[in-house]
């Protein structure tokens, strides 16, 4: 049996904290459910509890992160799901390959991008991670190995992709990769003062920060150069500042950001500027203080989006509540994930402090998207109910009979899974 450690874990916004026995296989062979209560976790970076599991076991799995084959003229690579996209970049960029899917940070794991099935900047164009993802291997609960595709396992593969790691521990992953030819971006910013006009803006990658207050906004669109540049990032490793955030510096910050930002028209920038910015400032999610914050996201079904977005920032202002970082997203058609959270519509996402208000307001945000038909992500939730989240979740049914039929005993569980009573 494997020594355990009982520590007391958070997710990136560190709310909520919770006391986990932790388990670290050291290869590959050593990974299987352990007790008959556990959840993978790789990098940690999904921010409220998906992969907490409180007073039960957590599986980490960031040294599984070796790369079993990786085709440069395909541009196929496989890898154990513990490999981070920071160091799978590093393999594949100077081979002249990139993600076809990334999400707003490079510190998270290949299992990790399955299993919340992430969406980057591009999902308008290319959808999801898991539309990308040509095969895994799962282990299931009763420690048996399978290989999962859209034409193999199928069922599995669409319960497992977007499935929070409820279906099993996922192993390996392999992966289409997209061609890169460079390393820098063609980048052009547009101030948006009305938001209906964020739709004019497109290109490969295309995202508006948003000034929550004033509903205004920057829109940035971007894609890969195409002729060779010769660019480096931007130093890294920065600390997030001394001061903590409140709704007196965030306005601030807001406005300065926005009259600094409009000022820029196309300019060229190193990938890793523009998909992972946050990435320079270390542990920036220190800022909020001792308590945390909540990074609230739901997107809305296009023939409201609209509508949804500007009742979520009216109800904003009415509590007096301030987002550091909000970004408004268009998404495209979805994956086919049963739990996938993206929809075609807008998606809305903001960073808010935790403070004794916030459950309180994010439920007066969950009946918005609600009237709107539309839904909260999982891996960044902290407070959704079991109800909401099956009016949220229409696959949900068909998900539990999967999950019923290869986890019988409910072995894989989070503290989000039992918030939700996903499984029972």
């Amino acid at each position: 049996m494997m020594r355990t450690l009982t520590k007391s874990i958070s997710g990136w916004g560190r709310y909520p904290v919770q006391s986990c026995e932790l388990l670290r296989p050291e290869k590959y062979a050593d990974l299987h459910a352990y007790t008959d209560s556990c959840i993978a976790r790789g990098q940690g970076r999904s921010y409220g509890d998906a992969s907490l599991n409180k007073d039960h076991a957590v599986i980490l799995t960031e040294r599984l992160n070796r790369f079993v084959r990786f085709d440069h003229q395909k541009g196929i690579i496989a890898a154990e799901a513990g490999l981070s996209l920071q160091e799978l970049l590093a393999v594949i960029v100077p081979a002249g390959w990139f993600l076809p899917v990334t999400p707003g940070t490079q510190f998270v794991s290949l299992g990790g991008c399955v299993a919340a099935d992430v969406h980057g900047k591009n999902h308008h164009r290319v959808g999801s991670f898991g539309q990308h993802v040509i095969s895994f291997k799962l282990i299931l609960a009763d420690e048996s190995h399978i290989t999962c595709s859209p034409g193999e396992n199928s069922e599995i593969f669409w319960a497992t992709i977007g499935g929070m790691g409820l279906t099993g521990i996922i192993g390996e992953v392999t992966l289409q990769l997209i061609p890169l030819k460079n390393q820098a971006m063609r980048v052009e910013h547009h101030a948006v003062n009305d938001l209906a006009e964020m739709g004019y803006y497109d290109d490969d990658y295309t995202v508006t920060w948003l000034d929550t207050q004033r509903e205004r906004g920057i829109a940035m669109t971007a894609h890969h150069a195409e002729n060779p540049v010769k660019i480096k990032p931007k130093k890294s490793g920065l600390k997030p500042p001394s001061f903590l955030l409140n709704n007196y510096s965030i306005k601030l910050f807001n406005n300065l950001y926005f009259m600094r930002q409009s000022r820029k028209a196309k300019f060229t920038s190193h990938y890793q500027d523009y998909f992972y910015p946050l990435d320079a400032i270390k542990n920036w999610n220190t800022m909020y203080g001792k308590k945390g914050f909540v990074q609230y996201q739901a997107v809305f079904p296009k023939s409201s989006a609209l509508i949804g977005v500007q009742e979520i920032l009216k109800l904003m202002r009415k509590n007096n509540a301030v987002s550091f970082l909000s970004v408004l997203k268009r998404l495209g058609k979805p994956s086919g994930g049963l739990l996938s959270f993206p929809i075609e519509g807008l998606t809305l996402a903001m960073d808010i402090a935790f403070d004794h208000n916030t459950l309180k307001l994010l439920r007066e945000f969950d009946h918005i998207v609600l009237a709107h038909q539309g839904r909260v992500y999982l891996a960044k939730d902290a407070c959704l109910s079991a109800k909401n989240f099956r009016s949220m979740y229409p696959h949900y049914e068909k998900f539990l009979k999967i999950k019923h039929k290869i986890d019988p005993k409910n072995i894989f569980q989070s503290s989000l899974s039992k918030r939700l009573e996903i499984g029972h």
